[in-house]
């Protein structure tokens, strides 16, 4: 497939890598293809080398030494290039395989050069939700590191992101985190229109003061959708409650708006989000 494949109007786009979570990420992604019929793409993007293999050395050698060096890196350069394709590839023939074997039958492949955020920017108003890993294979074994690219991703985009960060478990349950932010309703509309989560229970909750009347807004629009629905006002750290309630429960995706803070209060505060993202052990589906 060439690099500049156009995606579907609605395409579920899974990024994949060489990290042990893309397999999950397969698995999320072709469940999420299959509750939405929706075409599904897997995606490998390969970041442009930051290599000093062209910095100007005719300070330290000799100009003619200068040039044989420089034109046998530049086809070390190459060949590296042609390896990473290579394993991309490869990778990608594995995660089509893996997603069709979960039934998906209307899977393609895409392999891209650049900037991951530059890539889905470029893309955002083909797709109609992104699947990645909460960390890549450059931070493999960091389990209280983020991905380097997700908070960029997160904030850059404005369609629905799950980030998966265990093996895949087919959802019974979500809970939507709502908070009456523009965030959260729009976590709220996606959850009313969409298909993906219908017929699966789900456990409203709010963290903090006026829980009846926030509570009060969504409870409502999901009882007249015909949802399963569990309501529950929480106290203490948002975080904090929203991750006790969901090991409580045993619920198995959590729905919520993402970096509804400005930057300013973050700097003081920190980010709810990323602190959702470093606490939970279940997928979050985000909404911006």
């Amino acid at each position: 497939m060439t690099n500049d494949k156009a995606l579907g109007s609605d395409s579920i786009l899974a990024c994949i890598d060489g990290s042990p979570i893309s397999k999950a990420v397969c698995d999320y992604a072709a469940w999420m293809s299959q509750r939405l019929s929706a075409p599904l793409e897997l995606l490998h993007n390969i970041e442009h080398p930051r290599s000093a293999a062209m910095t100007d050395l005719s300070g330290s050698i000799g100009l003619g030494a200068q040039e044989d060096l420089l034109e046998e890196l530049a086809s070390l350069e190459q060949q590296k290039s042609k390896l990473l394709m290579q394993q991309g590839k490869l990778m990608l023939q594995a995660a089509l395989e893996r997603v069709e074997s979960a039934g998906v039958s209307n899977a393609e492949t895409v392999q891209r050069h650049g900037g991951l955020t530059e890539t889905l920017i470029e893309w955002e108003q083909r797709l109609g939700a992104v699947v990645m890993g909460i960390r890549g294979e450059d931070h493999e074994g960091e389990s209280k590191q983020l991905g380097a690219h997700l908070e960029t991703v997160i904030r850059s985009l404005h369609r629905p992101i799950l980030v998966v960060n265990a093996d895949f478990e087919r959802p019974e349950s979500f809970m939507l985190a709502y908070d009456g932010s523009d965030a959260s309703r729009k976590a709220l509309d996606m959850v009313l229109r969409s298909e993906l989560l219908k017929g699966i229970p789900c456990h409203l909750v709010h963290v903090g003061r006026s829980n009846s009347r926030v509570l009060a807004e969504a409870e409502g629009p999901l009882k007249d959708a015909g949802f399963e629905l569990t309501v529950s006002p929480l106290d203490g750290h948002v975080d904090e409650a929203l991750v006790d309630y969901q090991k409580k429960h045993g619920i198995d995706l959590i729905v919520m708006g993402a970096f509804g803070h400005t930057r300013i209060r973050e700097l003081v505060l920190g980010s709810f989000t990323s602190k959702m993202l470093h606490h939970t052990q279940k997928p979050l589906l985000l909404l911006r």
